[in-house]
């Protein structure tokens, strides 16, 4: 009965991240994607902390070391995946996903350098190279078109993927005392703070903004079921199964991302796309082939 919740669970959480995307791409019909991207996470953070205060969780940040995590986190993880909504304006939901799932790749080589525990050996080199080749044939770069608007979004995706991992590698160079469900909730409120700052930065319409029915769902789902709840379900399985399992997340949402795209939007499923998830997600099980050999009793 257990694992059966469990694997539902997993199932859950990888469609309600991947849902989001078609998500987002349908709310950027309406919304400019920073003040999109700061409702999403005003809702989420209030939400899931709300949720923290009724379960009687310490949610308050303690120390200064609580501070600099909340900083990190909010600036790099929100703030930062911001990218991912101003890249979907010009390429598929199911592409975008697909390119999200560098994080653990992107992960690695960040910890390469800031993390000296963890060089860069030549199996996780390997890893991140596969990796990476799967963005250029998802991309196909055209010499004469560097500045097109689909490779432009493709590379605000990847600057998304890469501003995650890169705060994920800086957080465990701190040693916060609070647990990571307030944290993240703390993040995605400054976070929304930081996104609503650079959205009147940036110049874009707010007093011109009005709120269809479709932006409104989108909202909703990015905030309440794609943040509040999404994160309640990853921390419950993260306390049951460990980081391993839980990156393995990252390759069943593109593939809800997909369907949804193709469903919702009318988008379509090209091979360059099945190629790049190929290789992107062989990156990964190259860089976790000691660890997943471990889980299952087997030697890399």
């Amino acid at each position: 009965m257990r694992i059966g919740r469990d694997l539902g669970l997993f199932v859950a959480l990888s469609a309600l991240w991947g849902l989001s995307f078609p998500a987002i791409s349908a709310g950027l019909e309406t919304l400019p994607p920073l003040l999109f991207a700061a409702f999403r996470y005003d809702v989420g953070g209030v939400l899931l902390l709300a949720f923290l205060v009724v379960r009687g969780v310490a949610w308050r940040p303690d120390t200064r070391e609580d501070g600099i995590a909340i900083l990190i986190a909010g600036a790099f993880l929100i703030a930062g995946n911001s990218l991912l909504f101003v890249g979907q304006q010009t390429i598929p939901s199911g592409i975008a996903s697909i390119l999200y799932a560098l994080i653990p790749i992107l992960t690695t080589g960040f910890a390469a350098v800031f993390l000296p525990a963890e060089p860069l050996t030549g199996r996780r080199m390997v890893g991140v190279l596969i990796g990476l080749a799967g963005v250029g044939v998802i991309a196909r770069p055209d010499p004469s078109n560097l500045l097109g608007s689909e490779l432009l979004g493709i590379g605000f995706v990847v600057a998304a993927a890469a501003s995650v991992a890169l705060g994920s590698v800086l957080l465990r160079t701190r040693s916060p005392s609070m647990d990571i469900a307030p944290m993240t909730a703390w993040a995605m409120i400054l976070g929304g703070v930081f996104l609503h700052a650079g959205s009147l930065g940036a110049g874009e319409p707010v007093a011109s903004v009005r709120l269809s029915p479709v932006s409104i769902v989108a909202i909703l789902y990015l905030g309440v079921l794609a943040s509040a709840l999404a994160y309640v379900i990853y921390f419950t399985l993260l306390e049951r199964f460990g980081p391993l399992e839980i990156n393995l997340v990252s390759y069943v949402v593109p593939v809800f991302a997909t369907i949804g795209g193709i469903v919702l939007l009318g988008e379509g499923l090209t091979i360059t796309m099945v190629v790049g998830f190929a290789l992107i997600a062989s990156g990964f099980f190259v860089l976790k082939a000691r660890v997943i050999a471990r889980e299952f009793g087997y030697l890399v």
